[in-house]
């Protein structure tokens, strides 16, 4: 490689931390994102390396990004307070369900011990797998499957992430989590105002958290469909009322 190339890989690398670390101080910190394995997380994984090449440049805006096959990138703030919501830490084994790019994978993949990403979609899935095993990231396990359904083979889980939305948290995710572990996912009518809500295992009920109001692409599955059935959860129902964040998040 000539020093002129050298050089240019150089600066661009130069280039792509350094709008990293403004993406985190101020779409992150300045918006309240507070714990400090997350924040060192976003700093650690190269989004621009996640997106399609012609989005480059666009990698660190604050916005979701188009993967193809109707699915997104979530917008940087999203992933970060989802991630935050699980309190995961590097004991814990956690569930991604709509692996896409793989981005929000490698956040976790950063932050815990196991990493089991399912992705519905061959070609996001390939490509996913490709790129984390590229990057070096032994402890994440991709799968080709109907993430509505979960892995069961390994869990119990302390968090499942889910990057979709659906009218309600399916049956086979909760039944996967440990106890105290924390399902996060999108509630919801699909390409309209959804609810993001946390549930936490206490024994056979879950508590259940509202955060902020989002608009996420709908979860595809079998389990995923509404069929009037409603998990047990004491705390308020979050279908009930307004969230109690008045923003609004695009992902």
């Amino acid at each position: 490689m000539s020093e002129e190339r050298d050089s240019a890989g150089r600066d661009a690398t130069d280039s792509a931390a350094a709008r990293r670390q403004q993406m985190v101080e101020r779409q992150l910190v300045q918006r309240g994102i507070r714990d400090p394995d997350v924040l060192a997380a976003m700093r650690a994984v190269p989004r621009h390396l996640f997106v399609p090449d012609d989005l480059t440049l666009a990698a660190y805006d604050d916005t979701p990004l188009p993967l193809g096959f109707g699915q997104t990138i979530s917008q940087p703030y999203m992933v970060a307070l989802m991630t935050e919501l699980l309190k995961v830490n590097v004991r814990s084994r956690v569930l991604d369900v709509g692996a896409g790019s793989g981005y929000q994978t490698a956040v976790l993949a950063e932050l815990v011990g196991e990493v089991y990403a399912v992705e519905r979609i061959a070609a996001l899935e390939g490509q996913a797998r490709e790129r984390l095993a590229r990057m070096g990231y032994g402890n994440v396990h991709v799968l080709l499957d109907d993430g509505s359904r979960g892995w069961p083979e390994h869990a119990p889980y302390a968090g499942i992430m889910v990057a979709a939305a659906a009218a309600q948290a399916p049956p086979p995710l909760l039944d996967q989590l440990a106890e105290g572990g924390r399902l996060v996912i999108p509630l919801g009518a699909a390409h309209t105002d959804q609810v993001l809500t946390v549930y936490e295992r206490r024994g056979s009920d879950f508590l259940v958290e509202r955060s902020l109001r989002c608009r996420f692409v709908p979860l595809v599955g079998e389990a995923s469909r509404d069929d009037g059935r409603r998990s047990g959860a004491t705390g308020d129902d979050p279908g009930d009322e307004p969230p109690q964040s008045g923003r609004w998040d695009e992902v």
